[in-house]
């Protein structure tokens, strides 16, 4: 019989990409010096070993013969949430909330944990980071817990999961993951080893005793989850906070959900008892826009289903410098450049001699390219000083000969845009004819604009 073989591997421990030597840099996220070496054992299994075939074998099932269990979900009193996650916590699920410090993670699930306690559902609140007089603290700014829900300080695994299968709690939150230590050889917790392993742990219990749990995990300068390569695949759902955390609004994003769509968002408005959810976006990202300035121009994206109104902002000066500055805040500064370049070529309009600055209020990131359209005008109100109307909104994706190209979702934008009060509503040529006159004929004023160019 052959002796299981050794190896030392090199993981890195930004995103746990394995090599059979060190490296400087991660050819996976580009970190440098983040390789550092564990041992890992070859399970590769023949028929040398004497496998008995007789008690090993597992029993595979037809889909058929497989009992259909309900889905049970649970309803943490956050709509914003509950939405996110596809209508509530289902049960047994896994769940990693990732994002900045300070961004309001351990505060969003401090008021989940509250709102829980209030219905009689047990919950396990583990924290690895803060002793509990300052969780109490805490706490106290949210308001009063039920005697259901207990707290925790500790970061010893093995103790927790111990404790966890003792008493049974129906929500389990481990804040965070980073900090938590399993009693292994690597016992520095955040190494490689600890999360992998500590995360499975966590993953194992949740399914067996049907425990729905929540990890928290933290960012690394990148802007990316310690591990995601070792975490990701582990958990049923993965949520981001946007890592604008001096900006008062919260965008939270799911990117992974099992039990539900994938791609959808939450907004959260910071306040001094912790986070409110925020029922309509738009009246929050317009909220303060100025009237009668130039270079600024409202459009409407859609996120996950939902239309959301934003102002973009362009500032267009002189340039000081042989090379002209282009920065945008919120979007992708590649089609920036791009959309400049439509400007230069189909408007005969020398923007190389100038400086462009470009801000999406509110915090979002967009990659939404319905926004083409808004950016462009932005950009040419700033330029010939002229301020557009108030009244006016702008939505359509431009292409490489200026065309205004169709957008998607078009009579959700169009209801969202009569809502706030705009009356003229700017839309691809193409779009027209997919407007529900209905929607039109319940409200007066209301002028649809076709825009099949902006060459002239």
């Amino acid at each position: 019989m052959s002796k299981k073989n050794n190896k030392n591997l090199f993981y890195c421990k930004e995103c746990g990409f394995e090599s059979a030597k060190w490296m400087g840099q991660c050819p996976s996220c580009n970190a440098w010096n983040s390789f550092v070496e564990a041992e890992k054992v070859d399970t590769t299994l023949n028929m040398s070993l004497g496998i008995d075939t007789n008690t090993l074998t597992l029993e595979p099932k037809a889909l058929n013969d497989i009992e259909e269990v309900k889905e049970e979900r649970i309803k943490t009193g956050i709509s914003e949430f509950d939405n996110l996650l596809g209508g509530g916590i289902v049960k047994g699920s896994l769940s990693l909330i990732g994002g900045a410090p300070g961004i309001g993670k351990s505060t969003l699930l401090l008021q989940i944990v509250k709102n829980l306690g209030d219905k009689d559902i047990s919950v396990l609140y583990v924290s690895g980071e803060e002793s509990l007089s300052q969780i109490k603290i805490r706490a106290n700014r949210v308001g009063k817990f039920k005697d259901n829900v207990k707290f925790l300080s500790s970061t010893n695994m093995d103790s927790i999961l111990a404790t966890v299968i003792k008493t049974k709690p129906q929500v389990l939150i481990i804040d965070s993951i980073q900090t938590m230590a399993l009693n292994l050889d690597d016992k520095i917790p955040g190494s490689i080893t600890q999360v992998r392993a500590c995360t499975q742990g966590i993953f194992r219990v949740c399914k067996d005793y049907n425990i729905s749990s929540f990890i928290v995990g933290h960012i690394t300068k990148e802007g990316t989850v310690a591990g995601p390569k070792l975490l990701e695949h582990i958990v049923d759902v993965v949520l981001y906070f946007e890592d604008d955390k001096f900006n008062n609004l919260r965008i939270l994003r799911c990117n992974k959900n099992r039990f539900g769509s994938l791609d959808t968002l939450a907004v959260f408005e910071m306040t001094g008892l912790g986070l409110r959810e925020v029922k309509n976006p738009s009246e929050i990202f317009l909220d303060g826009r100025p009237s009668g300035a130039t270079g600024c121009v409202v459009t409407c994206i859609v996120e996950s289903g939902r239309p959301i109104l934003l102002e973009v902002q362009a500032l267009v000066t002189k340039t000081s410098f042989g090379i002209p500055r282009r920065t945008i805040n919120g979007s992708d500064i590649n089609r920036l450049n791009l959309l400049i370049a439509i400007i230069e070529k189909r408007k005969n309009i020398p923007l190389f001699q100038y400086d462009i600055y470009i801000n999406i209020t509110g915090g979002l990131k967009i990659k939404d390219t319905s926004i083409d359209l808004a950016i462009i005008m932005a950009i040419l109100s700033s330029f010939k000083e002229k301020a557009l109307k108030n009244d006016c909104i702008y939505c359509g994706e431009v292409g490489l000969s200026g065309e205004v190209r169709s957008i998607s979702n078009v009579n959700i934008r169009v209801q969202e845009a009569i809502k706030l009060g705009y009356k003229k509503i700017f839309l691809p040529k193409v779009n027209i004819d997919s407007i529900d006159s209905k929607i039109l004929e319940k409200y007066e004023g209301i002028e649809i604009k076709p825009i099949e160019a902006v060459i002239n």
